[in-house]
């Protein structure tokens, strides 16, 4: 209820997100996300599966991504509303396809939270012993750590979106300067060109290789550009702002691995090569950049990566746990959850959310032994979630012609098929294992949202709209069937490239038929009506 003020202050409104955030911090909130664990740990595990060729690796994910975050920048500008990724695929397909997107969106955004704090503590467990047993499990010392981290990390977001940002671009100063630094020391100290073509030559594994490096921590590291797009709702010029920290944050960080893949190889020793790619710089080591450093004698460089190694991690597990927040905040505004957990505090802040992404984190941290063991399972998870977005572009451009478009994708009935298809190929090299995991996530979330609407109020469950499921199913089966038959950990029966071209072919069929399984216009006008209402009904809470 707005009350009028004698004195002419601004009106007392009904809490909401605080549009407090600048083009800035929104690009370090996504470049936060993207510089994590990944830059520790990215660059050996591409070498391991690609050898001198995962530059081409490192090369073909920027590609992709930046092709990905255009398509997100366009929507993020047209429809800047909180937990956007989640939100986008309601406003074009209907409940059901709203709700797949979003369940995929917060299931690696939580889960992501926990990784990257068990990743600084595996580094930190090289100087203080104990938080790591041997199997590479927290011991109850090291979950003892990581409880208090993930409670720091909600304080800080219960705090409010400003608190959240300004902790944050503190953080990611630190997070660029020291991948930078180590670029240029190790290149001018210790770079071996014949290190590239070592090992059994420049592509030791053939393409083979160099695509199954992108699911084993390639694409997981350039991943996080949407973190300005989850957080459009609490920005300032949300139109302008956010095309331009999405895009920027995307060509920063994928130009800072791609620098940091070829530092790494060239600083090589050539004695680790001489048997293959299998351990470059040793056995069993997790702090492969502070190992060259020692191995160079620079001591002091690897007392830098030790103390980053904890830092970058947890920088980005603190914005994750703010974005998974804004995503089960979308889900409950939808009403696939209970509408509880859409609430705002007087903070602007989504509290329910943020307190349910702390507990979940906390029980990630007990089936899952090491930084590896989820980032195929997780770096699925966010592209399917990444490939709604294409198709919803291209819906929506023909439900919604009119909508003021800030960015608009340029030749977005060629690019967005193509990101689609990327999407997908990036889901297959993933492998059947980690698929196959993936479409029981998938089927546990329909089960879930079967038990909310049964459970629920029935004037707050939306309709279920079951048309989109017209293509989900067959594009989720789809890849199912080719993962189980294709090269990579299937059964290997469709040979190698016919299989990714049935792959994009596969992609383009699923992209028009979803397309033409949109809603109408008017049920798209209606739907980003009622989300243009909620946000202004909720302005920020200024003072006189």
């Amino acid at each position: 209820m707005v009350q009028a003020s004698a004195r002419g202050a601004v009106p007392e409104v009904a809490p909401g997100f605080q549009r407090d955030v600048g083009v800035m911090a929104l690009m370090f909130l996504s470049l936060g996300s993207i510089i994590g664990s990944g830059w520790l740990l990215g660059a050996l595990t591409a070498a391991t599966s690609a050898g001198g060729a995962s530059i081409v690796s490192w090369v073909l994910a920027g590609l992709i991504i930046v092709l990905l975050a255009l398509v997100h920048a366009e929507l993020a500008a047209a429809y800047p509303f909180a937990g956007g990724t989640a939100r986008w695929p309601r406003l074009a397909f209907g409940s059901l396809g709203g709700f797949t997107a979003g369940w995929l969106a917060w299931l690696q955004a939580v889960t992501i939270a926990p990784i990257e704090v068990e990743a600084a503590l595996s580094y930190l467990d090289h100087k203080w012993h104990g938080l790591i047993n041997n199997l590479g499990a927290l011991t109850a010392r090291g979950l003892g750590v990581a409880v208090a981290l993930m409670a720091l990390f909600t304080v800080i977001n219960l705090l409010g979106v400003r608190w959240l940002a300004e902790s944050n671009k503190i953080v990611v100063l630190w997070k660029i300067a020291v991948p930078v630094l180590t670029v240029g020391v190790l290149i001018v100290v210790s770079f071996r060109v014949s290190n590239f073509t070592a090992g059994g030559g420049f592509a030791p594994y053939g393409a083979h290789g160099v695509f199954a490096a992108l699911p084993l921590g390639v694409v997981f590291a350039v991943q996080g550009f949407e973190q300005a797009a989850q957080m459009s709702g609490e920005a300032r010029d949300p139109q302008r702002a956010v095309p331009r920290a999405v895009i920027g944050s995307v060509v920063a960080g994928t130009a800072l691995y791609l620098g940091l893949e070829v530092a790494f190889i060239g600083a090589l020793s050539p004695g680790n090569l001489v048997q293959g790619w299998a351990h470059p710089v040793g056995k069993g080591d997790f702090g492969p950049y502070a190992t060259l450093a020692t191995g160079l004698g620079l001591g002091w460089l690897a007392v830098i990566l030790y103390i980053d190694a904890f830092i970058s991690p947890a920088g980005t597990a603190l914005v994750y746990l703010g974005t998974s927040a804004r995503l089960s905040y979308a889900l409950g505004h939808a009403g696939y959850v209970p509408r509880e957990v859409s609430r705002i505090s007087s903070r602007g802040v989504p509290v329910t959310s943020i307190i349910v992404a702390f507990v979940v984190g906390l029980i990630c941290f007990l089936p899952f032994p090491s930084w590896q063991s989820l980032v195929s399972l997780v770096t699925s998870a966010a592209v399917i979630m990444y490939a709604f977005a294409p198709i919803t572009l291209l819906a929506l451009r023909t439900a919604d012609p009119q909508r003021a478009r800030p960015y608009r994708l340029p030749a977005a009935p060629v690019l967005a098929p193509l990101a689609f298809i990327a999407a997908n190929e990036i889901i297959y090299w993933t492998s059947w294992v980690t698929v196959e995991k993936l479409m029981l996530s998938i089927a546990a979330g329909y089960v879930l949202l079967g038990v909310s609407y049964a459970l629920g109020r029935r004037l707050e469950r939306p309709p279920l709209q079951p048309r989109s499921l017209g293509w989900i199913l067959p594009w989720l089966a789809g890849l199912t069937v080719l993962s189980y038959l294709g090269q990579y950990g299937g059964r290997k029966i469709i040979p190698e490239w016919v299989d990714l071209g049935m792959v994009a072919a596969f992609s383009l069929v699923i992209c028009y038929v979803a397309v033409a399984l949109s809603l109408p216009s008017h049920r798209v006008s209606v739907a980003v009506a009622a989300d243009e209402h909620e946000a202004a009904a909720q302005p920020a809470l200024r003072t006189a």
